[in-house]
């Protein structure tokens, strides 16, 4: 069973989050793939008009509502606390999902070894599984993949196709909100008047 690891915090999640689940999916042949919200980043601080834990899992539970490969994960959610990946992947395997991928972005590799806590063990307990456009990105994610291979022994996927950048910050000022969330997101977002949407 090849699982797909998509975390991030999902405030609110768009089709870009969505996008890159399928291309990489797609390319190699994943069985399903695992949306898992994060607790509390330990990178960055939630903006103040962030959305519930709750709802930012019901917003993704409604994004991949019929899609039969994705699945919400509450791991992160559940264990409290920071959310280090891992953590995550560790837990993982400790319930026999041992043929993990981990989907990111450009920016995530490029400073995987740098700024990610204990990036060798999770170089050891996944591939790095990068969408990344087919534009001047790609020789810059080679160089970088190539590096990590030799340093850290790590497994790496490099996934072209066209991006779809989508800015969460943009959404939650209200930014074409029906235009890169689904349907059911949007609704619910304006719903609840999560981000002052009403």
């Amino acid at each position: 069973m090849k699982t797909g690891v998509l975390g991030g915090t999902f405030n609110p999640p768009h089709l870009g989050h969505l996008h890159a689940a399928q291309l990489a999916k797609a390319a190699l042949g994943l069985d399903k793939v695992l949306f898992i919200p994060t607790n509390i980043p330990p990178h960055k601080t939630l903006p103040a008009d962030t959305a519930t834990a709750d709802d930012r899992c019901e917003m993704v539970r409604l994004m991949i509502c019929g899609i039969p490969w994705a699945q919400l994960d509450r791991i992160e959610i559940d264990r409290g606390g920071a959310s280090y990946t891992v953590d995550t992947l560790r837990a993982l395997h400790a319930r026999g999902e041992d043929n993990l991928f981990l989907i990111m972005g450009t920016d995530m590799l490029l400073c995987f070894n740098e700024m990610w806590y204990a990036a060798e063990e999770v170089a050891q307990l996944c591939t790095l599984t990068v969408c990344a456009r087919d534009n001047e990105d790609w020789t810059l994610l080679e160089r970088k993949a190539e590096q990590l291979r030799q340093n850290m022994r790590a497994r790496i996927e490099l996934v072209r196709g066209d991006s779809l950048t989508i800015s969460s910050t943009e959404l939650r000022r209200g930014g074409a909100l029906r235009r890169y969330t689904c349907a059911a997101v949007a609704d619910y977002i304006e719903r609840n008047h999560l981000y002052g949407c009403s």
